[in-house]
């Protein structure tokens, strides 16, 4: 791969857009509380508990099982804004600042800036989903919550090193899997039907921009790479299926705390019922945004259900 197949047009069409396609632009009115919220509606799909199907969790009582899916929310929102503010933004900042070679061009500074705007209003978005819900179940307390699965395996990867060098690089990965692979993840609500419809907007409204991100980073990932030396891009080739696996992962320390905190018995057993199944490890399943990733980059990646069986 060459400097010159760098897609600086599309760069360009997808800033030039961004006026008139952000949301902090065209939707900055709905997030204001709901009109309506109809308590038996649960707050995040069932299906996506890699419990669901547990005897000990079908068995609890109804309040204690909307509970967990009340905290599952939050959580699913946390998640993105650790991804936002801990992963994404650091990374954007870096890039504009000129830390990674090869991101002088203006497109990738533009494109890149827009983006980091966008995510400061995304984590706004999903701070005041999470806040009408707090208000709507009226919360007194939560689980205290552990960082966020994505960022955690990157912190493990980054302490592994002593160079800033590196430890940016690996932030670079995560941050190129985090923007082409979340609308997998947002997906995952935007469309239920099952769910408060407010929880399906917010991920609906946010995947519209990052559908866009998706190509930045495409376009961004490849400038970049091409300017690592050799040894630089063995790490980011290496790195790339560590990045995709925190991505895709359930969040097993999580899930104990809110079901202990829903009062659900047997919760450290239940999680760990799920773990030894394996069956439901992977949270997000759509490695598209990945795949095409590493096909034009003309890297060779393992797929995400491979590495699950080793």
């Amino acid at each position: 791969m060459t400097d010159t197949e760098i897609d600086a047009a599309t760069l360009a069409r997808l800033s030039a857009a961004w006026p008139e396609r952000a949301t902090i632009r065209s939707h900055m009115n709905s997030l204001k509380p709901p009109q309506e919220y109809d308590p038996l509606l649960p707050d995040y799909p069932v299906k996506f508990l890699p419990f669901a199907e547990h005897p000990d969790f079908v068995d609890a009582p109804f309040e204690k099982r909307q509970a967990v899916l009340t905290h599952a929310w939050l959580m699913y929102n946390a998640r993105v804004i650790t991804a936002e503010e801990q992963i994404a933004n650091p990374t954007f900042a870096k890039i504009v600042h000129g830390v990674f070679p090869g991101s002088e061009r203006f497109e990738i500074k533009q494109a890149v800036q827009q983006a980091h705007v966008d995510e400061t209003w995304h984590t706004y978005m999903h701070m005041m989903a999470m806040h009408h819900t707090q208000e709507a179940r009226e919360l007194r307390s939560e689980p205290d919550y552990p960082h966020a699965v994505t960022y955690r395996h990157l912190a493990a990867e980054q302490e592994k090193v002593s160079d800033r060098w590196h430890r940016d690089l690996l932030a670079l990965v995560w941050t190129t899997v985090t923007e082409v692979s979340v609308n997998a993840y947002l997906e995952l609500l935007s469309r239920d039907q099952t769910i408060q419809p407010m929880h399906a907007l917010v991920p609906r409204l946010h995947a519209r921009d990052e559908a866009a991100h998706g190509s930045v980073m495409v376009e961004v990932a490849k400038q970049l790479y091409v300017h690592m030396g050799p040894h630089q891009q063995k790490i980011f080739e290496q790195a790339l299926p560590k990045a995709v696996m925190a991505f895709v992962a359930q969040d097993y320390r999580a899930w104990p705390l809110i079901l202990e905190h829903a009062g659900i018995k047997k919760a450290t057993d239940i999680v760990e019922d799920c773990k030894r199944g394996g069956s439901s490890s992977l949270l997000v399943r759509d490695f598209s945004g990945v795949e095409r990733l590493a096909r034009e980059m003309e890297i060779e990646m393992e797929s995400p259900y491979d590495q699950t069986k080793k």
